[in-house]
């Protein structure tokens, strides 16, 4: 069960939940998009009863977890800046997420949104910010917070964004996945990996060994 704290790191306010894991020396991660890579994309996900777990994935996270990987959540969440739902809206949805993974067996070691937009409609959350994917700000703050091996970690996602992200944060593989938005050839061109779903991810680590 992750315990949320507010991340100040980012260069404008408003970056995100993460537990703080102390450990001796750097981990590996699996830094995972939400919409489109853990539950289904209805578009605007805010209430518990839209949220749909993708088939298999909770497993393959356990599994994950039991190969000893850091599992870390970065979402962009730019519905709280068009006004499509609260800040505290999202914040009930991660929160029961997170119990419900942890219910499952899996606890996430960090769980990072942005929630800005360039064009957002409410002005608390209507700016310019590094923690945006195609951006790494999310991405970074972890490393920092978790002492992350960048190098031995993957980031697995459903956008380019998510590969461009990885990019500029030196994560090692990038993992593109089928269950999200219709793959693009420029994202596909960005990825390392291209597969169905984080629920192939083990057993495509364990081919690579």
């Amino acid at each position: 069960m992750s315990t949320f704290l507010r991340d100040e790191t980012c260069d404008t306010s408003g970056t995100g939940y993460i537990q703080e894991l102390i450990v001796a020396k750097s981990v590996p991660a699996v830094f995972l998009d939400r919409d489109g890579t853990i539950n289904v994309d209805h578009g605007y996900v805010h209430e518990i009863d839209d949220f749909e777990f993708i088939d298999g994935v909770i497993d393959a996270m356990r599994e994950l977890k039991e190969m000893g990987f850091a599992l870390v959540l970065v979402t962009n969440q730019s519905g709280i800046a068009r006004g499509k739902f609260t800040e505290a809206q999202f914040e009930t949805l991660t929160e029961w997420m997170d119990w419900s993974l942890a219910d499952r067996g899996v606890d996430l070691d960090g769980i990072y949104y942005c929630p800005h937009h360039p064009q957002g409609s409410i002005e608390e959350f209507r700016q310019v910010c590094d923690c945006r994917k195609p951006h790494p700000g999310m991405l970074i703050s972890a490393r920092d917070y978790l002492h992350i091996d960048m190098a031995a970690s993957y980031m697995v996602g459903d956008k380019l964004e998510d590969m461009q992200a990885a990019t500029a944060a030196e994560v090692g593989t990038k993992v593109l996945v089928r269950t999200g938005k219709p793959v693009t050839e420029e994202a596909e061109k960005a990825a390392d990996w291209v597969i169905n779903s984080l629920a192939d991810l083990p057993a495509a680590i364990k081919k690579q060994k």
